[in-house]
């Protein structure tokens, strides 16, 4: 680790890094030393194309790139002298020659690191009175990014994205000196999984999203951190909020799970939190007429007599759970302690599987599979079986994902049960079936814990409310433990209080609660033997 000094302060920092990377690796880069730079990225190669986190170095007769100077034991670096804030001020001068002066109109204002760093760095007014060179606009890419081509300053990133990255190679520089351009490949549209990312990387406003392009200015947006739901990878994201509305997520940097990445499909997944076919309204069925809403304690109560009745009638085993592995960690130990209090056996969790890569996509499609797997929930294969073969006389739902072709395919196993109890995120063909149907949060609604295929627990906060009445799904459980007098179901469900329970009594759970997983998430003690078959 060796010693350097920047600005007169001591750092040890590690070997064999350039100076941008050790700042970086210590957290300090942007964050104490101030060292602009737009090329440099730290998933990427370097570049050294943009020169503007040019410093000066003790020894060195000019001044250095910082971005491809390795450090050194006892190095002296200096980031704010006269001669690096006019190598600076001179840089900014280059790259606004031919840059629009469109700040109101374009997207990226308000995040836009060339407005950022003019402000700061650069002079008060332009010395050129050539007219600014004509580039395209408003160009498609790809069936995802838009491209305004004379707001690019060609630091290249999009392109080291392309190779590095994605490893598609879509974009490329063509052309040299003024005349220089980024284009796709003929016949090679920008489109792959993986897309949207060079949006998010740009430090203009060259490249956006077509799905965010116009859609709010970002200084109204509040960055809530949270979980992508669209696998179990658990991708860290921001969740961008206004108004009670997700507009957008964008990848939070987080190097043991998604590095600054984010695939196209769990970006988009944001719509899906208030969506259309989310589930608004609790409902009550008795007999073959169709369901009738009501209010939501009233069909808590029904969900309650439903199951005793069976219960009672029948015993405990004729009654079937189904676990959403979507759910939080503190609502599928709520499930389980409910099924253990009760003496139900049959339980597991549909897990939706698909396609899958070797970066981020897993093939789980659910990010709560694993934790579900280690809170007792496996795979439903005997729970299906006896409501296949009519040996379930009741069954308590959470999600609709056993209707999938890998599990059974349709409803109709439902259609005889006395007592169909449903909670879920989404509407779904159980609904007209269920004989009380609850609407839940989801994970964005809520506070808890989700955990990742590779033994990661991640914390997920409220960034939205839902418009309707909806409680957490270990609510309504701990509801219906109440009603059914079970023990250990007194008082209110507290999300915090369960979780400090779970890591109290499951194995592997040990210290691994809401209040010590971080915002980075924290492994299992026995994460390294990775997910369950």
């Amino acid at each position: 680790m060796p010693k350097i000094t920047v600005d007169g302060k001591i750092l040890e920092v590690p070997e064999g890094r350039t100076i941008l990377q050790a700042l970086d690796d210590v957290q300090l880069l942007m964050n104490g030393v101030e060292i602009p730079h737009y090329c440099c990225h730290p998933k990427l190669s370097i570049d050294g194309s943009c020169r503007l986190c040019q410093v000066e170095v003790e020894g060195m007769p000019k001044l250095q790139i910082a971005c491809n100077t390795p450090v050194q034991e006892g190095m002296a670096i200096r980031t704010d002298t006269e001669s690096v804030r006019e190598a600076r001020a001179g840089v900014m001068e280059l790259l606004l020659v031919n840059h629009p002066l469109d700040c109101p109109i374009c997207d990226q204002a308000g995040e836009c690191k060339l407005q950022d760093y003019a402000f700061e760095y650069g002079i008060e007014q332009s010395r050129t009175r050539e007219p600014r060179r004509a580039r395209k606009k408003n160009v498609d890419l790809g069936p995802m990014i838009k491209f305004d081509q004379e707001r690019c300053i060609l630091c290249r990133r999009c392109v080291r994205f392309c190779d590095e990255i994605s490893e598609t190679g879509e974009l490329r520089m063509f052309n040299r000196g003024d005349r220089s351009v980024i284009e796709t490949l003929p016949s090679v549209p920008l489109d792959n999984d993986y897309s949207m990312n060079v949006a998010d990387i740009c430090p203009v406003g060259a490249l956006t999203t077509r799905d965010f392009r116009f859609k709010i200015r970002v200084w109204f947006l509040e960055d809530v951190p949270g979980v992508c739901t669209g696998c179990a990878n658990g991708c860290n994201v921001h969740l961008g909020v206004a108004n009670n509305k997700v507009y957008r997520y964008v990848p939070r940097r987080n190097d043991d799970v998604n590095d600054t990445w984010l695939c196209d499909a769990g970006r988009l997944s944001y719509k899906e939190i208030g969506g259309g076919a989310r589930l608004r309204e609790a409902t009550v069925r008795e007999g073959d007429a169709p369901p009738k809403p009501t209010g939501y304690e009233d069909a808590v109560a029904a969900a309650a007599e439903r199951l005793r009745a069976v219960v009672e009638s029948h015993g405990a085993d004729t009654l079937v759970v189904l676990a959403s592995p979507h759910a939080t960690n503190e609502e599928l130990f709520t499930l389980g302690q409910f099924c253990d209090a009760l003496g139900v056996g049959a339980r597991g969790a549909a897990v939706v599987r698909g396609r899958e890569d070797a970066r981020l996509i897993k093939a789980e499609k659910a990010a709560n599979a694993e934790g579900a797997r280690r809170l007792g929930f496996a795979d439903p294969v005997t729970t299906l079986a006896k409501l296949r073969d009519g040996a379930a006389a009741a069954a308590l739902v959470l999600g609709h994902d056993a209707l999938g072709e890998a599990f059974l395919g349709g409803p109709e196993p439902f259609a005889g049960l006395e007592a169909l109890v449903l909670l879920d995120v989404y509407q779904s063909p159980l609904v007209k079936l269920a004989h009380v149907a609850l609407p839940v949060r989801h994970v964005a609604e809520m506070h808890g814990t989700l955990t990742n295929v590779a033994g990661r627990v991640q914390r997920v906060v409220p960034a939205v409310e839902p418009a309707w009445e909806a409680w957490s799904a270990g609510e309504v459980v701990a509801h219906l433990g109440a009603a059914l007098g079970l023990s250990g179901f007194e008082g209110d469900w507290n999300a915090g209080e369960v979780s400090r329970r779970l890591a109290a009594s499951v194995d592997g759970f040990a210290g691994v609660h809401l209040e010590s997983v971080g915002a980075g998430g924290r492994l299992l003690a026995d994460a390294a033997r990775g997910p369950a078959a």
